[in-house]
């Protein structure tokens, strides 16, 4: 078996409009820190300096948002109440980690430019590789926006679904969207400036709001799809972290292909 990364890594030194923190505390000062915590919690007495040049074990504490690097939105991150179920909408640890393994398919969206394509785009897509979207399958969406990551770029050059794309992928039976772009609507700006200009409440965040009348994750900040040999013929793995009562969880995405 063949495994592709498709994540992107959550890396401090990147660009981002919320910085990442990443503290590193030495495997020497992780030795005292693990002595002094062994005293006050347990009353055990350890002088670390008997340890093989005084060290223990590096420990890395990190501050970030659970958007940052590749991620999963659960629906509870769409809003508060959903039109469906018991009008709850679930968090991230409490989703059936079968949604996210499964028969991937990848379009191709590099073509469109910033803003969003909509649902005969995404038509012309799937019968252009020849594929027929089945329940279970997790889609993805390759933009070309990773090549920007890291810089304020990407953040705002990219391609997103309108919210008919969005729902024709759903009526398919899709219950996990990806994307190697920051969102899977379109850049702010260009969301805002046609909603100023047309007043079309539909043009905000579509493809998130779509999530609160019918449950579904978004996968964003995808990476390497341009690296997947065909458009069909992979499976996907994209477990996220289990975080009690998040709206989302980092994920480490990959391809596995026979």
């Amino acid at each position: 078996m063949r495994i592709i990364d498709l994540s992107t890594p959550i890396d401090a030194t990147a660009w981002e409009p919320e910085p990442v923190e990443h503290q590193v505390m030495s495997a020497a000062d992780g030795a005292k820190h693990m002595s002094e915590e062994m005293r006050a919690h347990f009353g055990i007495e350890f002088d670390p300096s008997v340890l093989p040049g005084g060290e223990l074990l590096s420990i890395d504490t990190l501050s970030l948002t659970t958007h940052t690097g590749t991620h999963i939105d659960a629906p509870s991150h769409y809003g508060s109440v959903a039109a469906y179920g018991d009008g709850r909408p679930r968090h991230i640890d409490e989703l059936p980690l079968e949604w996210f393994h499964g028969p991937g398919v990848v379009l191709d969206l590099s073509g469109a430019g910033p803003g969003t394509v909509d649902a005969a785009f995404v038509s012309r897509e799937l019968k252009r590789i020849g594929h027929t979207v089945s329940a279970g399958e997790i889609v993805l969406l390759r933009t070309g926006a990773s090549r920007l990551s890291g810089t304020p770029a990407y953040f705002t050059d990219f391609t997103g679904l309108d919210g008919s794309a969005t729902h024709y992928l759903l009526d398919q039976g899709v219950r996990v969207i990806g994307t190697d772009a920051f969102s899977l609507d379109a850049p702010f700006r260009h969301m805002i400036e046609h909603y100023q200009r047309t007043g079309e409440a539909g043009a905000l965040w579509p493809a998130h709001f779509a999530g609160r009348d019918r449950e579904y994750c978004q996968v964003e900040r995808l990476a390497h799809l341009e690296s997947l040999p065909a458009p069909t013929g992979f499976d996907v793995s994209c477990f996220p972290v289990k975080i009690a009562g998040a709206g989302a969880g980092w994920a480490r995405a990959v391809a596995l292909l026979p």
